[in-house]
């Protein structure tokens, strides 16, 4: 699984780094960075919540990479 994320939809609210810190974070700057864009088997739950509570739609999950 890889993480996606469309940094022109992003609005930086930190809803995915509240599911999954593991794997996002917003940082002082205001910006969103993706600690791991390819993790492991088990974050995926914690990945798919944090994808699935995303306000504006910017984290996409693709499968088999």
């Amino acid at each position: 699984m890889k993480v996606v994320v469309d940094y022109e939809e992003c609005a930086s609210n930190a809803v995915c780094m509240g599911i999954a810190p593991e794997v996002f974070e917003v940082r002082d700057d205001g910006y969103l960075y993706i600690l791991d864009e390819n993790p492991g088997e088990e974050l995926r739950e914690k990945v798919r919540q944090a994808a699935n509570g995303c306000p504006t739609g910017a984290i996409t999950l693709v499968e088999g990479e």
